[in-house]
């Protein structure tokens, strides 16, 4: 397969007349949002002492692993967030989705509240309501507590019961100007922490698949619930990574469809239809792990909105195993690109489930982008973006109802364990000064948004 390498189609300053990729108006519903995505650990920095911030299960992964880029400065958007808000207004955002990271509000994850960290996003938040941009919180993505981890993390019941506990934390403290709630960012990466090393905690545990599993989904049930309790009109989802599986032959369906049970309905079945998927329900007992009588109801209790993070498809041979795609077009990490995927993993959700609206929460490449003085040309990654908003609009032609797409992400930022050379920000972030440039695709978002339904741009 071949990288994929952003050509100079002209140079100089940003013209959307001469824009090399497409600017019209989509046939989207007219509450249709256009945001940008990121997450805490990504982007913020300030771990410091100082900051009364807690460590999370990232601090020891990294110390264990001398010469990785951390998270000990990132974007340093902990200092410099209104800055970065006003990039945001400037791009024409309509919504941002942010994570709050837990150590930051609760250094145990229990107990103690650090209100330096919760004024942060206090502020935060204010400065998105000013900047008329509506914003999109969600509770975890990835940064455990690591007081939390020593004491089982998520192979732990008592996680998902201070998640929920966390969670109403929050509603209480920001519930009167956020609307919208994510529990969980893709439970099937955090799972990957537990049976492989790729990730935080890294214990590459493979006994640990069915316990986690259900503890992550009881976590979301408590979170929701939490949510709901503080005040029920509240906008509660959970935001899942869906990689469709795709049998290369006939031959290779039933592989497809058992690892498309197995990696991803099995957070959709338990959250739409309040049960795990038969493959699945086996490997649990098999494992002797304890479904206790009204898990499966809190799990279940029902999504406001389902995020979906999109960003590549797998396509296997009948043993299941991944197979190259020829003269796939792939990102600096490898994924291929390939929209019309996106389309009819959508339609077949539609056909198996009774959905709630959908909300694309991450999508996006990381790409080489071609420096040219004080102008930063990424138009694959403008292409990348047309290519997958026309596949949303056929899916919505199709009878999917999606209510949003959130580019990810704003800002270049630290890619966990591949550190910052993968680069899938809006926005170029020097690494030596930190200082923020817009790159072409931020200005052709913030131009294909005032097309579409009007733009705060300044």
């Amino acid at each position: 397969m071949k990288q994929v390498k952003t050509k100079t189609i002209r140079s100089g300053r940003w013209s959307a007349e001469t824009s090399p990729v497409p600017l019209r108006p989509y046939e989207f519903p007219d509450e249709f949002v256009f945001g940008a995505a990121t997450s805490a650990y990504q982007i913020e920095g300030g771990i410091d002492a100082a900051s009364g911030r807690g460590r999370s299960i990232w601090e020891p992964y990294f110390e264990k692993r001398p010469g990785s880029d951390t998270g000990e400065i990132a974007c340093d958007h902990y200092n410099r967030m209104p800055e970065d808000v006003r990039l945001f207004k400037k791009m024409g955002l309509q919504a941002y989705r942010f994570s709050v990271a837990w150590p930051r509000v609760l250094p145990q994850g229990v107990g103690a509240v650090n209100d330096k960290g919760l004024d942060f996003y206090k502020r935060l938040v204010d400065e998105l309501l000013a900047a008329g941009i509506e914003p999109y919180l969600t509770g975890y993505h990835w940064d455990l507590p690591q007081a939390l981890e020593e004491r089982g993390g998520w192979n732990s019941r008592d996680t998902a019961r201070h998640f929920g506990d966390y969670m109403e934390l929050l509603a209480r403290t920001l519930g009167d100007r956020v609307k919208y709630w994510g529990t969980l960012n893709e439970p099937a990466v955090v799972l990957s922490g537990y049976t492989s090393e790729g990730l935080a905690p890294g214990r590459n545990d493979p006994k640990l698949w069915a316990p986690v599993v259900h503890n992550l989904m009881l976590a979301h049930g408590h979170g929701a619930a939490a949510i709901r309790s503080v005040n029920p009109e509240l906008i509660v989802g959970c935001t899942v990574n869906l990689v469709p599986i795709e049998p290369a032959n006939k031959s290779a369906r039933h592989a497809a469809r058992r690892l498309w049970q197995r990696d991803y309905a099995v957070f959709l079945d338990a959250m739409l239809k309040g049960e795990y998927p038969k493959i699945v329900r086996k490997e649990m007992e098999a494992s002797g792990l304890q479904i206790l009588p009204g898990d499966m109801e809190l799990i279940g209790s029902g999504l406001d909105y389902l995020g979906v993070n999109w960003y590549l498809r797998l396509v296997v041979n009948r043993l299941g195993r991944v197979i190259p795609v020829p003269a796939a077009e792939i990102t600096q990490v490898g994924w291929e690109m390939h929209a019309e995927s996106l389309t009819s993993m959508l339609v077949a959700m539609q056909e198996e489930y009774e959905l709630p609206p959908i909300f694309i929460t991450e999508n996006g490449a990381a790409i080489d982008d071609k420096i040219e003085g004080a102008w930063i040309h990424d138009t694959v990654r403008m292409k990348y973006i047309h290519d997958h908003l026309n596949a949303l609009e056929s899916a919505i032609a199709r009878g999917v109802d999606v209510r949003g797409y959130f580019a990810w992400s704003a800002l270049d930022n630290l890619e966990w364990a591949s550190g910052f050379r993968m680069t899938f920000g809006l926005v170029h972030v020097d690494r030596k000064t930190l200082k923020r440039t817009l790159k072409d695709s931020a200005y052709w978002y913030r131009d294909m948004i005032n097309i579409n339904q009007g733009s705060n741009a300044a």
